[in-house]
């Protein structure tokens, strides 16, 4: 009886200090990027090599926003996310990277000037969600997937106020938009103004046009 009440205070006092490091990545997340003014941030794959196109392609618009007086945020690793942070940093601009630890893929990119590392995926959403005014979906797999949902999902209930949530790529996204049309808006699991929450756009002098816009009118 002893040692089962020994290990049920172990998991207590475990999960109070799980408590604690929540707060810590909170407080630092909040410090460092309380000060980033107005900023981008850009998901995609982590799996884009060097020379890809979509890799120039993400280079060139971070480099316009940094540009056009824009930070830009990203998730701190390597494909899309270094090369965002590659052409904002290149550009002379706020280049935040806010990495997450994992056993595979996730690896810190040199390009990010400003750098924050999370244990926990729910402390680094805030962050992304907290600190952009915009949303830039570059293409990607499940995480990437993850993170638009989510933002559709928070401007849907009103949870956050809408901001601009950009998809790159009419070829890419294509077949997930006709989905959507073709099962969620048919089977009336979603309103057709939910499918006006996001917008698909190619070039990256466009995507440059419709963040500015946004932010003209909310400043």
């Amino acid at each position: 009886m002893a040692e089962r009440q020994y290990i049920i205070d172990d998991f207590k006092t475990e999960d109070a200090w799980r408590m604690f490091r929540i707060m810590a990545e909170f407080v630092e997340g909040f410090e460092t990027l309380s000060e980033v003014g107005h900023a981008v941030t850009i998901f995609g794959s982590a799996r884009i090599k060097r020379g890809d196109e979509l890799y120039k392609k993400t280079e060139q618009l971070a480099r316009l926003l940094v540009k056009n007086g824009f930070s830009v945020i990203t998730g701190g690793g390597p494909g899309v996310m270094e090369a965002a942070n590659k052409g904002a940093s290149d550009a002379g601009g706020k280049s935040i990277g806010l990495n997450i630890e994992l056993p595979l893929e996730q690896k810190p990119n040199p390009y990010a000037n400003i750098n924050l590392n999370f244990r926990y995926f729910f402390c680094r959403k805030v962050m992304f969600v907290k600190y952009a005014m915009a949303y830039v979906i570059m293409p990607g797999g499940f995480g990437t997937l993850d993170e638009f949902f989510e933002a559709v999902t928070l401007i849907q209930t009103h949870k956050i106020k809408p901001f601009p949530v950009i998809m790159v790529g009419s070829t890419y996204w294509s077949g997930l938009i006709n989905w959507m049309k073709g099962s969620l808006l048919k089977e009336k699991m979603i309103s057709k103004e939910d499918l006006e929450i996001f917008q698909v756009l190619d070039d990256p002098e466009d995507i440059l046009k419709t963040i500015k816009k946004f932010h003209d009118i909310l400043y």
